[in-house]
């Protein structure tokens, strides 16, 4: 099992601060600072990068603040060749059978570059904006059976089901993907395991210090194997990675510089409403205060301060970094689905000082790094 990286694409927006934007207008100052739209020609370029830099994958996410991910990713693969895209959806906001059939439809106009990440949901009052009024456990339960008419009706002949949730006669693809795009799942609950076990190609959490890891690991390994399955595992993490250990910390005590008391406050209170047991989990390792937020050696929870979802970070030397993503790997890590603020800039920091290093330990797939560049032979300019 070697190492597998995914990048990620900021479809609500991007920056130099941790700060969700959600607004791209003028404020009382006139316009925000170092904000970059999430247009086209912006998330081509990380996209391109990603590409360029060795990531086999860019995760695009779902939800109000976002552009429509299947949408922006099939527009970016015209500007790429190889990169994958790792789709974020949400069951439940549509038909299964017709989420199988633009599944498919993406497999063929990509040439099989679709991966989908399953998001059931953990906030109502985000679910509510979709016309989605269904409570935590219940959206589980709805998942189950989504996944289980999406793959039914991927096998190419005419598929009945009869559940709580759906109801399918003669459902089908007429031309079934090719590939048939792996399934991402996350969720902490009791309520997700079963569904995790059941259904998912990939089970991923988000990154917690390693032992908590291991926990879930073994959970999620168990429920599967009692459902006669195989399940593969990610993380997700965001990263700063540089040359030496001081200027990456010093890299996020700016990013934490950037945040005063009344932004995180706001934060830590609206993330604190939500039903996910995995935000919980992120809310727990700091605990809304700025002490003591390297709760494992270089894994940093000052993200989750503000931001919601994946709320931690590797902080680091380039070395360091590889060594705790190696650390991870030895848990039965996998996938590793990355991020970093400024996500252009922070994708060329990674991909030009971890992804060396992790090739050059042997967990890379041979060809899955760029080729180092031929060595120039050093030119000193003469006075004039």
């Amino acid at each position: 099992m070697t190492v597998r990286l995914h990048w990620f694409l900021p479809t609500g927006g991007d920056g130099r601060t941790l700060v969700d934007r959600h607004a791209y207008g003028p404020n009382e100052r006139g316009a925000l600072s170092g904000v970059r739209a999430p247009d086209i020609t912006y998330l081509a370029q990380i996209a391109k990068a990603a590409e360029q830099l060795g990531f086999e994958a860019v995760l695009t996410p779902t939800g109000t603040w976002c552009e429509d991910a299947w949408l922006t990713t099939v527009a970016l693969a015209q500007h790429t060749e190889q990169l994958k895209f790792l789709v974020a959806f949400r069951p439940g906001l549509l038909s299964p059978t017709l989420a199988a059939q633009m599944a498919s439809t993406y497999q063929r106009l990509t040439r099989g570059r679709l991966l989908l990440n399953v998001v059931t949901g953990g906030d109502s009052s985000e679910q509510r904006r979709f016309g989605d009024r269904l409570d935590h456990d219940q959206r589980y339960a709805r998942t189950d059976e989504f996944l289980s008419v999406v793959r039914g009706v991927w096998e190419g002949e005419p598929y009945d089901f009869d559940g709580v949730h759906y109801q399918v006669e003669g459902g089908l693809t007429a031309l079934p993907p090719d590939p048939v795009p792996p399934l991402f799942f996350g969720g902490s609950s009791p309520a997700a395991g079963p569904v995790a076990a059941r259904h998912a190609d990939v089970y991923l959490t988000w990154g917690e210090p390693p032992a908590q890891v291991r926990e879930k690991i073994d959970w999620i390994r168990g429920l599967a194997e009692r459902e006669g399955r195989t399940v593969r595992f990610g993380v997700r993490l965001h990263t700063v990675s540089r040359d030496s250990s001081a200027e990456a910390w010093a890299v996020a005590n700016r990013l934490l510089d950037d945040l005063d008391a009344d932004t995180v406050a706001a934060a830590q209170a609206a993330l604190g409403r939500s039903e996910s047991v995995g935000q919980q989990r992120m809310l727990a390792l700091h605990g809304g205060s700025r002490d003591s937020l390297e709760i494992y050696p270089n894994l940093w929870a000052g993200v989750g301060l503000v931001r919601g979802g994946a709320g931690t970070a590797l902080v680091g030397s380039h070395a360091e970094v590889a060594d705790r993503i190696e650390e991870y790997h030895a848990l039965g890590v996998e996938h590793f689905v990355l991020s970093g603020y400024p996500h252009l800039e922070e994708a060329y920091w990674f991909g030009e000082g971890v992804i060396p290093e992790l090739a050059a330990r042997g967990l890379l797939t041979p060809g899955a790094a760029p080729a180092a560049p031929a060595r120039s032979p050093l030119v000193v300019a003469g006075g004039r």
